[in-house]
């Protein structure tokens, strides 16, 4: 295990920077969402079945976040590729971003120790970050859990 610490983003601080390659290999940074309230969720695994539950339920939740000014974005540690057919799987219709080195995560605060099949390991925790449109964090959850998230999301949020 690494001694590498992250800091979970509070309310009213600004947001890190990042640019990552999405699915189809494009850059996508936060840059581009300014002016708009964002929500970056960040998910461990493309295709295993709680990000599938989660990505799904983003997917079918995007019209009504959408139709109240939010957009979504995903970012897990998974190669372009893996995500390229996770969306086509699952017609994921919002982008999902590769951050294989994972430093993006680590930005967040997403990115840590976690108790997985009994045994603690590193990796991404499920975290989600609403960033508004001046590029301040307007809210961030951590371990959050896959079934439901968006539901409680949507509550927080007032949708």
């Amino acid at each position: 295990m690494s001694q590498t610490l992250t800091t979970k983003l509070q309310p009213g601080t600004q947001a890190p920077d990042f640019t990552l390659q999405d699915a189809q290999g494009r850059e996508t940074a936060l840059a581009d969402y300014r002016g708009k309230n964002v929500i970056v969720y960040f998910y461990p695994k493309a295709a295993t079945p709680g990000c599938t539950t989660e990505a799904c339920d983003f997917r079918d939740s995007l019209a009504s976040l959408q139709g109240k000014g939010y957009e979504v974005i995903g970012i897990s540690p998974d190669a372009p590729e893996a995500l390229a057919g996770f969306t086509g799987d699952f017609s994921l219709t919002f982008p999902l971003l590769s951050d294989e080195d994972h430093a993006v995560a680590l930005a967040y605060g997403a990115w840590g120790e976690k108790l997985v099949n009994g045994e603690i390991v590193e990796g991404i925790v499920r975290s989600t970050v609403v960033v508004d449109p001046e590029g301040k964090v307007k809210l961030a959850q951590y371990q959050v859990q896959a079934q439901g998230h968006v539901a409680a999301l949507k509550e927080a949020l007032g949708i």
